[in-house]
């Protein structure tokens, strides 16, 4: 079994780096279907609202499905959708079908991601610390290729039809081909993977036995749940904010050269990837609330140097702690999320993912409206009382209290009833 679980842990990069690699090769292809289908940067911010429209959607309907069904069958059939799909925006002849196209897209790919994290939560369950922001650094690695992709077939002369053809079906096989490796019915084995660690905090990452619907325990997990869920919307928020306007901030604000704005995105986003890989650690030893709780609080301080600082040196190093800051948050938020009912994993993480991703595509369109008040720097300080609320909320992740226990421990030992398999 212990040999099982490595391979269902290395599916599940799998997934991450396909979902990031289809999803970027999107983005990397946008200006070219927006000259093709003959449409401004307006109507193409309207259309894009379409696309996250379709996620969210496919978000609420994958976690549900997931639990039902199993990860095994939902996480592979998503990724052969998300991939079957990404060759349509460049086909579409005109705005209408464009927009089908996105939703399509869109409905997939949130499919992809619910579904992906779930099955990564009863991962980190198996192996009884964390593991779940690793996974989202992979995330970052498809971006990566689908550049890398992008370029390659520009220089052979490939349209955007078929090097997202061809990306598509090399999506397709590879979602197809890992499936076996996950765990069945989305279920962690027991007895066999490698033994739970008991650094201190890491207690919060063990899973807890399924609560039983209507009691008290019950209650209180649908009040975390929603907590967790407004948590993620305002790291999410900050986090499509410094995706659209960080380096308009030193363009606009602090003056700096296009080629040199350009890179306040890329020090945020390698601080971001460089946090993921590292934040495991941190979380096995000290616990996921430290995580969340010096993790924002670092965000808050860094948005708070970049808002304010004239210099653009202070600038890289006020995105840098933002995206160092945030690096852990959302991780740690989907992890708690899908281990708080084992039995509702793909539910619980879909509604925090879905809540979360709503606040990244609200982020850049807020920003944007504080600056018919203010300035753009000092808009970012909202992003400021945003992280530090988050930090001061991070108790959340603490583990249950005594008083769940013995709900959860009779709904343990009673006969199993609830959703079959499944594994946000």
């Amino acid at each position: 079994m212990e040999r099982s679980l490595r391979a269902a842990r290395v599916a599940t990069y799998v997934y991450f780096v396909l979902c990031g690699t289809l999803m970027g090769a999107w983005v990397v292809h946008i200006p070219a279907i927006e000259t093709r289908v003959g449409i401004g940067h307006a109507a193409l911010g309207g259309l894009l609202v379409l696309l996250g429209l379709g996620a969210f959607g496919g978000m609420r309907a994958a976690g549900p499905l997931t639990d039902r069904l199993g990860a095994r069958a939902v996480v592979p059939a998503s990724g052969v959708l998300c991939a079957a799909s990404l060759v349509l925006p460049a086909l579409a002849p005109d705005p209408w079908t464009l927009a089908g196209a996105l939703l399509v897209f869109g409905f997939a790919n949130g499919c992809l991601d619910v579904s992906m994290n779930a099955h990564a939560v009863h991962v980190e369950q198996a192996y009884g610390r964390p593991v779940m922001s690793g996974f989202h650094a992979t995330f970052s690695v498809g971006g990566v290729i689908a550049a890398g992709a992008a370029a390659a077939s520009a220089a052979a002369g490939l349209g955007p039809a078929a090097t997202l053809a061809l990306l598509g079906a090399a999506g397709a096989a590879t979602a197809l081909l890992t499936a076996r490796s996950l765990l069945p019915g989305g279920a962690a084995p027991t007895g066999d993977g490698p033994a739970p660690e008991a650094p201190g905090g890491s207690s919060e990452t063990p899973a807890a036995p399924a609560v039983p619907v209507g009691s008290s325990a019950d209650s209180g997990v649908r009040r975390r749940i929603r907590v967790l869920a407004v948590l993620a919307l305002m790291v999410m928020l900050s986090e499509g904010a410094a995706n659209d306007w960080s380096a308009l901030h030193l363009k606009d604000v602090l003056g700096a050269p296009a080629s040199t704005a350009a890179f306040a995105y890329g020090t945020y986003a390698a601080a971001m990837t460089t946090g993921r890989l590292l934040a495991d650690r941190v979380s096995a030893r000290y616990g996921a609330a430290a995580v969340l709780r010096y993790g924002a609080a670092t965000a808050a301080v860094g948005i708070t140097v970049a808002a304010l600082t004239p210099w653009v040196w202070a600038a890289f190093l006020g995105w840098a702690l933002f995206g160092l800051g945030l690096s852990g948050c959302v991780p740690q938020l989907f992890s708690a999320a899908g281990h708080a009912d084992p039995a509702a994993a793909g539910a619980n993480v879909s509604r925090v993912a879905g809540l979360g991703y709503l606040g990244m595509l609200a982020g850049p369109a807020v920003i944007g409206w504080l600056t018919h008040l203010t300035a753009l720097n000092h808009a970012f300080l909202l992003l400021t009382l945003l992280c530090a609320v988050t930090a001061a909320a991070a108790a959340v992740l603490r583990p249950a209290g005594p008083a769940t226990a013995p709900a959860a421990q009779t709904r343990a030992s009673a006969p199993a009833g609830g959703p079959a398999g499944g594994p946000h």
